[in-house]
């Protein structure tokens, strides 16, 4: 059984600055965004194929997002598709808001701008007995 050392102190005459930074990645950002476009809003993305050919419309897939980094401010790119019929500037602007708080929140860098693209819109599914359900 060994009994467990603490750790060496720092010497305590050390500066803030000389304790080292964070770096963040930006396809953790990019990650982050579309995880965040994903569980809280309607938006999907596109899954299956390869290198983009066959891929096919998908609300349960993670939107496409990329990240300009400038030191701590972040712009956004978001490629999202959404069900329809919806509000579609009312779902950007509530999509956009929120993807500008929580990835604030989550990491820590200041978001700056949002561009949303819709690439597509999803109709609700058709009875296969090509009967119309009444809302």
């Amino acid at each position: 059984m060994s009994i467990p050392t603490a750790p060496p102190s720092l010497p305590s005459g050390r500066d803030v600055d000389d304790r080292g930074e964070t770096v963040l990645a930006r396809r953790v950002l990019e990650k982050t965004a579309s995880q965040v476009a994903r569980d809280e809003t309607f938006a999907g993305g596109s899954s299956g194929g390869f290198l983009g050919i066959g891929s096919r419309a998908d609300l349960s897939a993670r939107p496409d997002a990329s990240v300009e980094l400038a030191g701590n401010v972040a712009s956004l790119k978001v490629t999202v598709g959404l069900p329809y019929p919806m509000p579609l500037r009312q779902t950007t602007e509530q999509l956009r808001r929120r993807i500008t708080e929580r990835v604030t929140e989550l990491t820590g860098v200041q978001v700056r701008q949002v561009d949303i693209t819709v690439s597509w819109l999803k109709p609700p599914q058709r009875d296969p007995r090509g009967r119309r359900k009444l809302q």
